[in-house]
């Protein structure tokens, strides 16, 4: 420390005395510091466990580098507390996940999702799996959520309105909502769901829960009530990926809940919807993205698509053959339609013992 040589001989004492405080403060501090560090590491090596249990912390806090990476083996002990710090209820479906190498079921192609499973929609058998509890980017499959919470909370003719934040939402858009206008909010549903409109998504949440913040902590919290253990919302849309995650084990638990919903059901199998819209010709055209119902794959029920470039390509689809109720779910995909269709014949024909449906060539990368 230096010292002023227009400082008095007291002050100069006084100085040196509050420096050699503040020296012994910092070595006491340092001290600790160091104590703390070699107690960690002795209870990692005594505990493995500690180390998990501080990346679900760090997990649960959000951060964008902190998705577990988990393969979901089976013995995979369930969390009791979601990522938001909610207790976990129990799932609707009871999934059978157990060894992967049990699968009867397997996807033929070099290009491997990042995370996927297919699955019986209404017993829960589990005919392939990849990863099936790592947490990733799920984009515009949060709009399955947005979905479940709107129709149990509104009716069909509900009005709502159109907010100046749901007009400049970024993304994906229905695109034509008129500012101050007030639209059907089945009308709404269609545009969240099918052209995966996030100024729908704001447009519900606002109505739903009076702002968008308290809508995603509905999210949260819906999803901790559905067992949910590796679900986190930051937006009713998904279009920004910040602590916004999810995983196939997860999504395919909503996918079961969304479908017991008939006005969610009647919805998501629709190609092309003509709905009441206060515009010029009062009508709005809608097209659905999902790539079973583009190309005609038979049977398809729904669900969902999503895309951003941190999530990649993602499908929730799903599908019906004599009785059989199947769903896939595919998380960054290099060709989800494809990938989604090969699996779903496999399990009616080989698994279902179902004669082939004959089907439109679906392109290699759709």
């Amino acid at each position: 420390m230096s010292t002023s040589p227009f400082m008095a001989p007291s002050g100069r004492r006084r100085s040196r005395e509050a420096a050699r405080r503040r020296r012994r403060r910092r070595r006491r501090q340092l001290l600790g510091v160091a104590l703390v560090v070699a107690l960690a590491a002795l209870l990692t090596l005594v505990h493995p466990w500690h180390t998990h249990a501080s990346s679900t912390t760090s997990h649960r806090a959000g951060g964008a580098g902190a998705l577990a990476r988990a393969d979901g083996r089976a013995g995979t002990p369930r969390p009791a507390l979601s990522p938001a710090g909610l207790p976990l209820g129990q799932p609707p479906l009871r999934l059978d996940l157990a060894d992967s190498a049990a699968d009867p079921v397997r996807l033929d192609d070099p290009e491997q999702p990042r995370a996927g499973l297919l699955f019986n929609l209404d017993t829960g058998q589990v005919l392939w799996q990849l990863h099936p509890y790592a947490r990733l980017r799920i984009a515009s499959l949060t709009k399955m959520m947005t979905a479940l919470l709107t129709v149990r909370s509104s009716a069909p003719d509900a009005p709502v309105l159109v907010t100046r934040q749901a007009e400049e939402t970024s993304g994906s858009k229905v695109g034509v909502l008129p500012l101050g206008h007030h639209v059907q909010l089945e009308t709404m549903l269609y545009g969240l769901l099918l052209p995966s409109g996030n100024d729908a998504a704001v447009a519900l949440a606002q109505h739903v829960a009076g702002t968008v913040h308290r809508f995603v902590g509905e999210m949260n919290a819906e999803a901790a009530a559905l067992g949910m253990g590796c679900t986190h919302y930051s937006s009713p849309s998904g279009y920004y990926n910040t602590h916004n995650y999810s995983c196939a084990a997860d999504l395919a638990e909503l996918a079961h809940v969304d479908l017991a919903q008939p006005r969610i059901a009647q919805v998501t199998r629709t190609y092309e919807a003509v709905r009441p819209f206060p515009i010029a010709g009062g009508k709005l055209y809608l097209d659905n993205n999902n790539p079973l119902l583009i190309y005609g794959y038979p049977g398809t029920t729904g669900l969902k698509t999503g895309y951003t470039l941190e999530a990649g390509r993602c499908l929730v689809a799903t599908a019906e053959r004599h009785g059989v109720r199947l769903g896939v779910v595919l998380l960054h995909s290099p060709a989800p339609g494809t990938q989604a269709s090969q699996l779903l014949n496999d399990a009616f024909e080989h698994i279902y013992h179902q004669r082939p449906v004959p089907a439109p060539p679906m392109p290699p990368d759709a």
